[in-house]
């Protein structure tokens, strides 16, 4: 319904070809525009329309080269039997398959017919079928208000496995009983963080598995969770990222940020909410050493960016960027750590109170960072100035680098690796892969052994671990960035096939960053590039690329 009474709307594009476009049932021809091309962006998509206008039809083909779809041959699935599609459109991606109002500050339910080869099978970001049917034509339904970037396509030769009666997972056939072992948990999940926060309001909770170019680790389309093959450890040592992308059904989804500017209101809030759900469903000794290895994340950026840089605040200005360029772990790890801050500051009672409250005032809407702190400021400082100036909430959101009230965050767990980091040159290797066991603990011993590590101390950790061979995906991305920088050659083999067996753009941007400190390096990574960029996905091959020209 055109509301505003308006005479023109304007959608985003990029890439399409548009052959025509229609108003009404009656398919009656409209006059349209092409705006000025810009880089990112695209074109503006400028229609006439008339007051009583209810419907635009846009007849279109998108382009080989679509950045939000990846085309793989049927080599580079796990079955190796047939092709796949998916889709990825966060951020600014969606305009290159749909012509839409491509704004996260933009909601819209949508309808689907989506017709494939009978081999395979459609699913998207709605309520999904469960299995094949036999003419290949599939019909979707998302009648919750979502954003552009979290509208999703996937399809091939995939097949279902039920959790429990409201979750379940989507894999290649070779995958599939794997994967539903592994995420075995997630209806309990589910429940947990309903507990904390209130209804899960999207009916069902599904996860699809999909090959190793997936550039992410997850992507939390509602309804359908994308994942990377990566997290299926075959000991659910990872399934943390399993509550992250859980958690956006409640602060990214439910809630989301009205411009990218804001993202850290997704990822921020996720990331709270994702401890949360760990705490509840794994204890609070793994919520210590999650606390500490997020400390390190954030650390480890802060010092990456510098004090003072802007690229720190939590409220950004992506203005004429491409905002994927200027996605780090900040909006994650400083968001959880101020809202740590007031958890800590309130009590977690009060907090969750309104958290809870905030999610159902702002449920199916797009909010601003000044929007969020007028409500902040509202319900929970209510002029209480003592509180405001303990949590400091402007200088958090507003302010480079981070402020000084941030809490400690500790482990007894980690304080005994710490313990073993002390002595283990001294007393020898043997028996630590005895005492240093789980993923939590091993990310933490590898994260502060010493720079000046030697090449027999190097061989001799990883014959005790066996880190370069057998680790979980996390495990071996963080060995084998210690190996480049001491230059331990056993495991450049390995190296070079991990770089070229997934697309995970933030993992090899670590890797190859690392690589390229030294010239030697930089011919490697060169070299690995141009053989693994063909698998790569588009945003992958982008962030890489640029970083192997400076």
């Amino acid at each position: 319904e055109n509301t505003a009474q308006g005479n023109e709307i304007i959608f985003d594009e990029n890439s399409l070809a548009i052959s025509k476009v229609t108003l009404g049932d009656e398919e009656t021809p409209a006059k349209f525009t092409l705006g000025t091309e810009t880089e990112f962006h695209g074109k503006p998509l400028r229609v006439s329309i008339k007051p009583d206008t209810k419907k635009v039809n846009i007849y279109y083909t998108t382009s080989k080269d679509a950045v939000a779809l990846q085309w793989l041959r049927p080599e580079q699935t796990a079955d190796k039997k047939y092709p796949f599609v998916f889709s990825q459109g966060e951020s600014i991606w969606t305009r290159t398959w749909v012509p839409c109002q491509d704004s996260p500050g933009i909601k819209f339910t949508y309808d689907a017919k989506i017709t494939v080869p009978k081999e395979l099978m459609a699913v998207m970001s709605a309520i999904n079928p469960q299995k094949k049917n036999n003419s290949g034509i599939y019909t979707f339904k998302q009648d919750k208000p979502i954003t552009s970037y979290l509208m999703a396509i996937a399809v091939g030769d995939i097949g279902f496995k039920p959790i429990d009666s409201r979750t379940g997972v989507y894999a290649e056939q070779s995958v599939l009983e794997k994967a539903a072992w592994e995420f075995g948990e997630l209806g309990k999940m589910v429940s947990a963080a309903e507990k904390l926060f209130g209804p899960y309001r999207w009916g069902r909770y599904d996860v699809l598995v999909l090959p190793p170019s997936f550039p992410y680790g997850g992507m939390e389309n509602p309804n359908l969770t994308f994942l990377t093959p990566g997290v299926i450890a075959g000991d659910r040592s990872l399934t943390s990222l399993l509550a992250h992308e859980l958690g956006h059904s409640w602060s990214g989804n439910l809630v989301t940020n009205a411009t990218w500017d804001d993202v850290w209101l997704n990822e921020g809030f996720t990331t709270y909410v994702e401890h949360r759900i760990g705490e509840a469903v794994f204890g609070k000794a793994e919520a210590g050493m999650q606390d500490v290895l997020s400390r390190k994340v954030l650390s480890n950026n802060m010092a990456e960016y510098g004090k003072g840089n802007p690229e720190t605040k939590l409220k950004v200005n992506v203005s004429g960027k491409n905002p994927d360029d200027s996605l780090s772990d900040i909006p994650y790890e400083k968001g959880y750590a101020f809202l740590q801050v007031v958890e800590f500051t309130v009590g977690r009672e009060a907090f969750d109170k309104f958290i809870t409250e905030y999610f159902n005032t702002y449920a199916f809407r797009s909010i601003t960072t000044e929007e969020f702190l007028k409500y902040f400021n509202e319900h929970l400082i209510k002029g209480d100035k003592e509180l405001a100036d303990k949590i400091k909430a402007e200088q958090w959101i507003l302010q480079p680098d981070i402020p000084a009230n941030i809490p400690v965050a500790t482990s007894e767990d980690f304080n005994r690796i710490d313990q073993i980091q002390k002595t283990w040159r001294t007393d020898g290797v043997k028996g630590l892969a005895d005492k240093i066991k789980s993923t939590n603990e091993k990310q933490h011993f590898i994260d502060y052994l010493p720079k000046n590590l030697t090449a027999a101390e190097m061989t001799a950790l990883d014959n005790e671990f066996d880190f370069t061979t057998k680790g979980n995906f996390v495990i071996r991305r963080q060995w084998f960035v210690i190996a480049i920088r001491q230059q331990y050659q056993p495991a450049y083999p390995e190296i070079e096939k991990f770089m070229m067996a997934t697309s995970r753009t933030g993992s090899l941007v670590t890797l190859y960053k690392e690589m390229i400190k030294t010239p030697a390096g930089k011919i490697w990574a060169k070299q690995i590039f141009e053989k693994a960029k063909q698998s790569y996905h588009a945003t992958t091959v982008e962030a890489v690329g640029n970083l192997l020209k400076t």
